[in-house]
């Protein structure tokens, strides 16, 4: 089985800020350690939400919001990882995959590179930037409501393009729990969430035989980025 652990961002990465030499350490020993452990399948983080735009996908008509955004709906039902020369393309490939799946939002923001954040200079030759199409839960994705054929058919035509990386939908938040920091300790809850309060600051994607093995990594993970909130959700399982 495969999860995503997601931590909430706070004020002071929204404001850009950069992380410490501590926190890049501690991170890189909890990344490295899941790598050990050959558990390790992904783990990206993003940058402030000033730095993208918000989609709002109605009725066939486009509501492009540029950020920094608000928390309003934040609860994710999958992303896509693109690798484009612009903003705009990003906005144009997420708005093809729109086409596909109907009414739904999108936030785009770009991926935190090692040169973003001061840990190696940025090469010359890069002309290209990754971006994160996060996109949000509906009725229907909460279900568990499978897309159509002629639907998975035209997102698989998306996935084959160059500027596409990769591609994950995430199972109901009723299978997955949520970590939150309290003055006791981590309180967890069991899905399903009614809704998400913070927008995301980055994940992993782990390898685990259950909810309760991935709970392991998911409390690693709460402590080495200090986020005050992160969730455990289930991943879909890749198309062969």
């Amino acid at each position: 089985m495969r999860f995503t652990i997601m931590h909430k961002t706070n004020a002071q990465w929204e404001s850009g800020a950069i992380p410490t030499p501590e926190l890049i350490a501690r991170v890189g020993q909890m990344v490295g350690g899941l790598a050990k452990a050959k558990v390790l399948l992904g783990a990206e983080g993003l940058r402030a939400s000033s730095e993208g735009v918000r989609l709002t996908f109605s009725g066939g008509q486009r509501t492009v919001t540029k950020g920094p955004f608000k928390a309003v709906h934040e609860l994710p039902a999958g992303f896509s990882i693109l690798q484009t020369a612009s903003l705009d393309e990003a906005i144009d490939w997420a708005s093809r995959q729109a086409a596909v799946l109907g009414d739904v939002e999108i936030d785009i923001r770009p991926v935190t590179e090692a040169w973003d954040i001061g840990v190696v200079p940025k090469p010359a030759n890069v002309t290209t930037r990754r971006y994160m199409a996060l996109r949000k839960a509906t009725a229907s994705t909460e279900a568990g409501v499978k897309l159509t054929a002629a639907q998975r058919a035209e997102m698989a035509r998306l996935m084959a393009e160059s500027v596409h990386l990769t591609t994950e939908s995430l199972q109901p938040s009723a299978s997955g729990k949520r970590y939150t920091a309290t003055s006791t300790g981590i309180h967890t809850t069991d899905g399903p969430f009614a809704e998400s309060k913070e927008l995301i600051a980055g994940y992993v994607i782990v390898s685990a035989q259950s909810v309760e093995d991935a709970d392991r990594w998911a409390r690693e993970y709460f402590h080495a980025v200090g986020a005050g909130e992160v969730d455990l959700r289930l991943l879909e399982d890749q198309p062969a």
